[in-house]
C-alpha cells in the first residue's frame, strides 16, 4: 500500500507540491492539516485518548480528531471522512479559522501545519478505531482548562495551542 501524501503549502494555503506523510514529518515542510471539535448540547468537547501504537504523541489526549486532507479534498469533506474514520460517526461541520503551527516531537518528527479548524455538534457515544483511539470522552470547557493547566504532558502539542490562542473559535 502506498504511504499516504499530504499537500505541501506556502504561508498562503497555497498548494506547492505533494510528499509522503513520514517525509514531510521529517523534514518539517509545511502541510496542509485539520482539527475537528465535536461538542454536544451541554458545550462539552468531545475528546479522545491516541492509540498507544500512533507514530507520534500516543497515549495523550487531543481534540475529537485531526488529520490530513488528501489532493482534490475539501477542508469539511476531509473532516467528515476522519471523523467516520476515527470515531465512527459523522456530523455536520463548520470551517471557523485556520492557522499556523510547529511542533518538534521526541522521535525526530516535526508538525508543521496549516491547521483549519472545524467544529460540529453531536449527540450520542462514538464507535472508536482502535487503531487510532484509546479512550474519549465529554469534557466542560471548564474542567479541560484546569487540566491542561495542571496536567499540559497529557495532551497534544497542537491541542494546547488551539486550546490557547483560538479558543474563541472552537467555542
Amino acid at each position: 500500500m502506498e504511504e499516504e501524501k499530504v499537500i505541501l503549502v506556502n504561508e498562503k494555503d497555497e498548494q506547492i507540491g505533494l510528499m509522503p506523510k513520514m517525509e514531510a514529518h521529517e523534514k518539517a515542510l509545511l502541510h496542509r492539516a485539520f482539527s475537528v471539535f465535536v461538542f454536544n448540547d451541554r458545550n462539552e468537547l468531545m475528546i479522545q485518548q491516541r492509540a498507544l501504537e500512533k507514530y507520534h504523541s500516543p497515549g495523550l489526549w487531543t481534540n475529537t480528531c485531526c488529520s490530513h486532507q488528501r489532493e482534490g479534498e475539501s477542508n469539511i469533506d476531509a473532516g467528515k471522512r476522519r471523523l467516520q474514520e476515527e470515531m465512527g460517526f459523522s456530523t455536520d461541520l463548520k470551517e471557523t479559522t485556520s492557522f499556523i503551527y510547529k511542533a518538534p516531537f521526541d522521535n525526530g518528527l516535526t508538525e508543521h501545519e496549516y491547521d483549519h479548524i472545524l467544529v460540529g455538534n453531536f449527540e450520542g457515544e462514538p464507535n472508536l478505531n482502535p487503531e487510532e483511539v484509546s479512550d474519549w470522552m465529554w469534557i466542560s470547557i471548564d474542567d479541560l482548562k484546569i487540566d491542561m493547566a495542571a496536567n499540559p504532558d497529557k495532551y497534544t502539542e497542537w491541542f494546547k495551542i488551539i486550546f490557547d490562542k483560538y479558543y474563541k473559535h472552537i467555542s
